[in-house]
């Protein structure tokens, strides 16, 4: 008999308005309506006046003075959890664990977790000079909710963007691996080319093409180079206009609001934990310890292998991000399963912080077509510093989840590195990047192990060193560096 607490999808919505349907609406009125279609999709009665508990993704599109109320203004609902998540590609599963945990514990009964973008809208109203007439603007324009600062030597060396920081984590496994910049380039488009074969056959998809793997690593002036080793082509898209809405309810209340057992899947396991949040303090640059042990936990509380994992949802925001989690999850080069249910963030599309509901709603229509199976989701927050993976399944079990701590306490074991600015001196370069403008290279950045064992950032925007980091390998090169405190160090020598 399967646990009254035990927590499972019973809805889900999707909805993608491609460039000739005229625009979106506000984020709003696509988190009402992904709600209402959640709910019809459940195929239960008075489903939405269940929701004890509204969670809604940080929207990039628009500030409202309050979201999650907002929402439940609009879905008539009373009291109850309301919920507004911060700046991370995880928030939408890290949702989905916390209402599960409610859920097991009888404090809740039934949570709705929506999430929508508009940024295609928002950029063709600022082209032709308008803004979005949108509701509820707050009095002051709130700040982006960063958990933590950047720090003061990051921000000396522009390390702002995550483009280049995934950039940087891609070069640094490409060393580790032996790999040369042509056999790491060639790799990346191979991972990358069946991620847009299962986007071209998505109504959903942004961009419904099929591209070869040559075709997407060949630089263009239509497929420049962002962030040296990415191309343009393999890099997530924003500029869309998506909403996803998920239904999650203790499998009591499924029975009780009448929702048939074919539409329900069940959360059969998860984990997160994070990485460190500043690049240069990881002491393994070529992979993510966080998400080694994430996924081990949400493979062991779900009580499979990987080998037992039917379908697969890996977060692709760049190439390192896919990578680094068929790296932590054993996951070869050659297995025949795909990697992505919904076509990855560079085809499917990338919605901000919401890409992760998209991938458990596409997980879920997958899973009760094919209800003895597994499916596996992951999530990549910030600079590859948050991590979560959950398993599904249209088959209930019960779910015994385990505490956080445990888990970030054996990620935390390996320790990290002290960042030093300025710095100057004999050094050697661990990772980089070069970044590109549209004109071509136009400065790069190392991460550099000091003599000390510390680490610093540095910077150069030599032509010919840029060139030469992008035809050969510098990690593990000795390099000189100087400075003073009043910019970036920078590679001297």
């Amino acid at each position: 008999m399967t646990d009254p607490f035990t927590p499972c999808i019973i809805g889900v919505a999707q909805r993608t308005l491609h460039p000739n349907e005229g625009g979106a609406p506000e984020p709003l009125e696509l988190w009402e309506e992904m709600a209402r279609s959640a709910a019809a999709d459940s195929g239960g009665t008075d489903v939405i006046d269940a929701i004890d508990d509204v969670r809604v993704v940080y929207s990039l599109s628009w500030q409202y003075d309050d979201p999650p109320a907002r929402l439940a203004e609009r879905l008539g609902l009373g009291e109850g959890g309301r919920h507004y998540s911060g700046l991370s590609g995880t928030s939408p599963q890290k949702f989905v664990d916390e209402a599960a945990r409610q859920i097991l514990a009888g404090d809740r009964e039934v949570a709705l977790i929506v999430g929508a973008e508009a940024l295609a809208t928002k950029k063709r109203l600022k082209k032709a000079g308008e803004k979005p007439a949108w509701s509820f603007r707050p009095e002051q324009k709130p700040g982006m909710p960063f958990d933590d600062p950047f720090h003061p030597a990051e921000i000396a060396h522009e390390v702002f963007q995550a483009y280049l920081t995934f950039a940087v984590f891609d070069v640094a496994r490409r060393a580790h691996l032996g790999l040369t910049p042509e056999e790491n380039l060639r790799q990346l488009g191979e991972r990358m080319a069946p991620l847009s074969e299962v986007a071209a056959k998505n109504p959903r998809a942004w961009l419904r093409q099929a591209h070869s793997a040559r075709e997407l690593m060949e630089v263009t002036p239509e497929n420049r180079m962002i962030a040296y080793p990415y191309p343009k082509a393999i890099v997530a898209i924003m500029d869309i206009d998506m909403s996803a809405g998920v239904l999650l309810a203790s499998h009591r209340k499924a029975n009780a609001l009448g929702v048939p057992r074919d539409r329900r899947v069940y959360l059969r396991g998860f984990g997160y934990a994070q990485d460190p949040v500043y690049v240069a303090e990881r002491e393994e640059l070529w992979r993510s310890r966080a998400m080694l042990e994430a996924s081990r936990v949400a493979l062991s509380c779900a009580g499979i292998g990987v080998d037992d994992v039917a379908y697969f949802d890996l977060y692709s925001c760049f190439g390192s991000s896919l990578n680094f989690a068929c790296d932590a999850l054993g996951i070869a080069a050659d297995d025949p399963r795909s990697l992505t249910v919904t076509g990855g963030l560079p085809f499917h599309g990338g919605p901000g912080n919401d890409y992760m509901t998209h991938s458990i709603a596409t997980m879920a229509e997958k899973l009760r077509e094919d209800p003895s199976v597994f499916g596996l989701v992951s999530g990549v927050g910030m600079h590859m510093q948050n991590h979560v993976f959950a398993v599904y399944s249209a088959t209930p079990a019960k779910l015994e989840p385990v505490e956080e701590a445990a888990v970030q306490a054996r990620v935390d074991e390996v320790g990290k590195r002290s960042i030093q600015h300025p710095a100057s001196g004999a050094a050697t370069i661990a990772a980089y990047s070069v970044v590109h403008g549209r004109q071509g290279a136009a400065w790069a950045v190392a991460v550099c192990d000091l003599t000390d064992g510390q680490r610093c950032y540095a910077r150069t925007e030599d032509p010919t060193l840029m060139q030469s980091m992008q035809d050969s390998e510098w990690v593990g090169r000795a390099v000189r560096l100087e400075g003073d405190g009043r910019g970036p160090n920078r590679i001297v020598g």
